[in-house]
């Protein structure tokens, strides 16, 4: 692992690539799309090509009428194509056009293939924000071969599911190869503070996930395997903690509680280490949990959010009652925080890192916005930008990678000098 980086020219620019847009954001007018156009067209204002040229990018979507009202509100001009994903015809049209795709449709089990498709086929690169493991899994079945042959490099997860994780603890494990010589063989991530909204988008993803998984025994069965995106021949069966119930941790004096977004994070963890020739190596074990406080009050909140959650993964997975907290209860598609709440949301997520050794070591991966919307709409553009921009197809070929093993330490100097993200070393 590599974490020497250049981070004086955020923008250069891949040599040898003819098409018109360095990156394309498709449903720019989703409540997502609209925060990360404003701030593509803010930072693309203010960081140009080499030679001092714009970089050249647009949104996307089916709605022309509302693409137009997103262009007027947006500091500058940006192209806009029209793009509907049950047309074919225009998004390969679309994907033809530019280097790397941005995608904020979803949830992505219902909309998200026909342009995975599309941009696997044309060569085109792609990042989204999907937090649900088997939609990944069905992509790339389907479609591992096809982008590998055209060059396209698919990149998943690339918000708070699961950029904080993955390249927390890419570098817990580079600083534990640099300090101790060795990697870590476990590592515990817990949820220490977060603060933000959470948008209908994000609920509509939970709901087909839960939907899935409550109409069909075999969609159980692969959202309870923590290798399920791990493709190789040979993939570990090592046992994973999964912290699905109030647990004390003695170490750190505090009690743990299920993490939502852990479902998702671990399997794209371990996706990272196949990828990376299993560097973290064959028995790592990874865990993500909730952070709760010492004590009585720690306990109760614990218990209380395990049994939340578990009522809600419950609900969601029965059809009437699923449709009763949609339709009554749950955020509205559009719907999500405040400008406000997005400004003054934060995240703190720690790495515990322990080597065969017993060597130990501790991350600290910080965000100064909103987890979901705020720091999220930073973080997929910063990914796309570092694909386009700082990652050349020689480097990385064709095929389904993680932000981690895709983009690395270079997506990590992006993301501290321009997405208000920090990661280091901290004492335990």
């Amino acid at each position: 692992m590599d974490t020497n980086t250049d981070t004086e020219n955020p923008t250069q620019k891949t040599s040898g690539d003819t098409r018109p847009y360095a990156v394309v954001l498709y449903g720019a007018t989703s409540f997502v799309g609209q925060i990360t156009a404003h701030y593509l067209t803010n930072f693309l204002s203010n960081n140009k090509n080499e030679d001092g040229s714009n970089v050249s990018w647009a949104i996307a979507g089916r709605d022309e009428d509302k693409l137009n009202k997103l262009q007027a509100k947006l500091e500058s001009k940006v192209d806009i194509i029209i793009a509907n994903s049950n047309d074919t015809a225009s998004l390969d049209k679309m994907t033809k056009q530019t280097q790397v795709i941005i995608s904020t449709v979803g949830p992505y089990l219902k909309y998200g293939e026909p342009l995975i498709k599309s941009c696997a086929e044309n060569g085109t690169d792609y990042v989204d924000l999907t937090g649900e493991a088997i939609f990944i899994k069905d992509m790339m079945d389907k479609y591992q071969d096809t982008a590998k042959q055209s060059g396209a490099r698919i990149v998943n997860s690339c918000g708070f599911d699961s950029i904080p994780s993955d390249l927390g603890a890419y570098f817990t494990q580079a600083k534990a190869e640099e300090k101790f010589g060795e990697t870590c063989n476990v590592i515990h991530m817990r949820v220490k503070a977060a603060k933000g909204g959470i948008s209908g988008g994000t609920i509509a993803s939970m709901a087909s996930i839960f939907e899935e998984a409550g109409e069909d025994k075999s969609r159980r069965k692969q959202v309870a395997n923590p290798y399920l995106l791990n493709d190789d021949t040979d993939a570990p069966n090592v046992r994973q903690d999964n912290i699905s119930k109030p647990i004390y941790d003695s170490n750190h004096k505090r009690w743990l509680a299920p993490f939502v977004m852990a479902t998702i994070n671990t399997r794209i963890v371990h996706r990272t280490n196949q990828l990376l020739s299993y560097e973290y190596g064959r028995d790592f074990k990874y865990d993500e949990a909730m952070w709760m406080k010492d004590g009585v009050k720690g306990k109760l909140s614990s218990y209380a959010m395990s049994a939340g959650l578990l009522g809600f993964a419950t609900a969601m997975m029965i059809k009437p009652s699923r449709e009763l907290l949609s339709k009554h209860v749950l955020p509205k598609a559009g719907s999500g925080p405040s400008k406000d709440e997005q400004e003054n949301g934060y995240f703190d997520i720690r790495h515990f890192g322990q080597t065969a050794k017993n060597d130990t070591i501790t991350v600290k991966v910080t965000g100064d916005r909103d987890p979901g919307y705020g720091s999220t709409s930073r973080m997929i553009s910063q990914a796309a930008l570092c694909l386009a921009q700082d990652i050349s197809k020689e480097d990385i070929g064709g095929g389904f990678w993680t932000p981690a093993s895709a983009m690395g330490d270079k997506l990590i100097a992006r993301l501290e000098a321009h997405s208000g993200l920090s990661f280091e070393v901290i004492d335990s």
